[in-house]
């Protein structure tokens, strides 16, 4: 499939799109893309809170998966050559990939040397990550997703706005038009009489589908999670296209991020029973794939596991920030976010939207090239009441926010005028007398604006703009102290 356009073959960031406050208005206008994502998510979240209540051990297991994420962060070298040589050891093959570029080379070369043309994919946020559909069509090899959601998001020419659901934005009216104006150009059409109820959809996609399964000879596919001692890859979804990916073609081809590597195959006793939980409410996984290797007449002949760094070694290196590479992608924190809620995942500009996005997008690229992301929330805390490994997301954010400021102040000559606010703020703040002073002037200055201050002049403008702020006022707390005598003035009982 070649028509993805040119400008979604980048490094995790969408190159030309906008800043997150800039795509987000059209989007915060758009009455059905709320409607839709308020009713997916509030469904979602009511899955999870009902699952995950019936554990007595629940915050046990959040603290579980917490440790081991943490100790794998720690001694990840280690654990990556352990998984190396656990894979070769069972007759994989693994290869090491830098970045996007050269990921993207190793899994051209792979394909080309079977001297297929096309392959089939499972869904894989890695592959997004590095762009590798484009990368495949512009060697003339057709990569076709089989995820449900990848597969409406491939056919629209679309991007994906959610980590679990990539079609979130899309209610079934949609999909039915999508299906029955794309498919014929990709394979077997939408029959004439496609309606839009679920099961007639689900139905058209399986047929379109098939035919692709039955017929490939390579399949691509990501991985959720891969155990270092034993060189077992898992791959969780809810379909059965993974199954189907993973067992049918003669070739099989794994692009991993480095950070998915897990210890022990005994640590994915933690795992399994948090991501279903989290990410789509359910008690378990409907379809799990586990292969290690190959084995002689049972699955592919030929297994490639390509291990992804692309940003994530550098992420490793910030005491803070690293935190966001324990991430297991459920989804979770999305689902609770205001923000996202109201504005979906196309206006992150990034493969992974949303709280983790925010945190992980600006470190994989550099906070200079995604500075307004970690700005992208209200640091309620509900992405870390939900996440179910524990990550400080709002933490991350504030850690983010100062280097986003930092690396926009070293690249200015002249001081914004935010930045002449914050450093007027910070003398007047940095002795009592000044304070005192200015609470008294702002106290004086209120008298005259009414309750409330709904526009401020010049560059504070743009704070105003959307909120109100009430007037300073008239008395200082330490005024009024000093005043009664801590309130013990007869006039003030």
């Amino acid at each position: 499939m070649t028509s993805q356009r040119a400008h979604q073959r980048t490094n995790v960031v969408w190159l030309g799109s906008p800043s997150f406050p800039e795509a987000a208005k059209p989007l915060l206008r758009d009455e059905q893309l709320r409607s839709n994502l308020r009713r997916a998510t509030g469904t979602i979240r009511e899955r999870r809170l009902a699952v995950t209540g019936e554990l007595d051990d629940w915050e046990e297991l959040r603290t579980a998966g917490e440790a081991v994420k943490r100790r794998t962060l720690r001694h990840l070298d280690h654990y990556l050559e352990q998984l190396e040589a656990s894979v070769v050891r069972a007759g994989g093959q693994v290869h090491w990939a830098a970045d996007a570029e050269e990921a993207n080379r190793i899994v051209t070369r792979l394909v080309r040397e079977t001297g297929e043309r096309e392959v089939v994919k499972v869904k894989s946020m890695a592959t997004q990550e590095i762009g590798l559909n484009e990368a495949l069509a512009e060697a003339g090899i057709d990569a076709y997703e089989t995820d449900l959601a990848e597969l409406i998001v491939q056919l629209a020419d679309d991007r994906p706005s959610h980590i679990l659901v990539p079609a979130i934005h899309r209610n079934r009216a949609e999909i039915r038009e999508i299906f029955t104006a794309a498919m014929g150009r990709y394979g077997r059409p939408a029959p004439e009489d496609l309606t839009d109820d679920p099961a007639a959809l689900a139905e058209a996609a399986r047929l379109h589908l098939r035919e692709k399964f039955l017929r490939a000879k390579v399949a691509v596919s990501g991985a959720n999670f891969a155990s270092a001692d034993t060189g077992t890859v898992a791959v969780v979804e809810s379909e059965g296209n993974g199954r189907m990916c993973l067992t049918l073609p003669e070739t099989l081809i794994t692009v991993m991020g480095i950070e998915k590597v897990v210890p022990a195959f005994s640590d994915l006793e933690i795992f399994l029973q948090l991501l279903p939980r989290s990410s789509t409410g359910e008690r378990m996984n409907p379809y799990t794939s586990l292969w290690t290797g190959t084995t002689e007449g049972d699955g592919p002949s030929t297994f490639h596991l390509v291990l992804l760094d692309n940003g994530r070694t550098a992420t490793l290196a910030d005491a803070t920030g690293r935190q966001a590479l324990a991430c297991i992608r459920c989804s979770a924190c999305l689902n609770v976010c205001p923000v996202y809620e109201r504005t979906g995942g196309h206006a992150y500009g990034s493969v992974y939207p949303g709280p983790i996005g925010a945190v992980l997008t600006p470190q994989l690229v550099g906070v200079e090239n995604a500075a307004s992301l970690p700005f992208a929330s209200t640091l309620c805390g509900a992405c870390y009441d939900a996440c179910p490994v524990k990550i400080d997301i709002p933490e991350v954010l504030t850690h983010l926010r100062a280097q986003a400021v930092e690396s926009r102040r070293a690249r200015r000559k002249v001081p914004s005028a935010e930045a002449l606010v914050m450093k007027a703020a910070a003398a007047v703040f940095a002795t009592p007398g000044r304070l005192a002073a200015a609470q008294k002037a702002a106290g004086l200055g209120g008298r005259f604006l009414g309750d409330t201050v709904s526009r401020l002049p010049g560059p504070l403008s743009g704070w105003s703009d959307a909120r109100d702020a009430p007037v300073p006022p008239r008395e200082s707390f330490r005024a009024w102290w000093e005043r009664t005598e801590g309130g013990t003035d007869e006039e003030e009982r």
